[in-house]
């Protein structure tokens, strides 16, 4: 029996909006439908490290540099995940784990993901008002302004 594919994009949309209760009980149900064998193995372990990953925000993983709203990346690592799940040199646990990312990639092309918003302008420095030992460089440029000034003026 395969993998129902309604119940592995639920569980993508969960975790992309990181609804990890629910996206956890999602996982749950998908383990409970998929029949034991080497292929589903390797699927339900990329499906638990992407929870993993997404919900504790590692820098380093792959899903964490995945910018989601790019669909043009996100389709040239699915036909990656493609060509590594159709090399026969991979056995069955590895095939079922790239299947995984690149059916997690597909249905995340499809999905509307906002990009999300770069900060624009300058950024408000905060400084404690009742420290005035704190060295800042914005108060090292100011500093440095003043003096500037003050010897412009002489």
């Amino acid at each position: 029996m395969p993998i129902a594919q309604a119940l592995v994009t639920r569980y993508f949309q969960l975790i992309v909006n990181r609804q990890f209760a629910e996206a956890e009980r999602e996982l749950e149900r998908v383990k409970q439908k998929m029949q034991r064998t080497e292929w589903n193995r390797g699927y339900f372990r990329a499906l638990y490290g992407m929870y993993l990953s997404r919900k504790n925000t590692d820098d380093y993983a792959f899903f964490s540099k995945v910018d989601v709203s790019d669909k043009v990346a996100l389709n040239d690592h699915r036909k990656e995940f493609l060509v590594h799940m159709g090399n026969g040199l991979h056995g069955d646990f590895d095939r079922g784990y790239f299947s995984a990312w690149a059916d997690c990639m597909r249905i995340l092309s499809r999905m509307n993901i906002p990009a999300p918003e770069k900060a624009s302008g300058e950024e408000k420095i905060e400084t404690l008002k009742s420290d005035k030992s704190q060295a800042t460089i914005a108060n090292f440029l100011k500093e440095a302004q003043e003096a500037k000034e003050a010897k412009e003026d002489s």
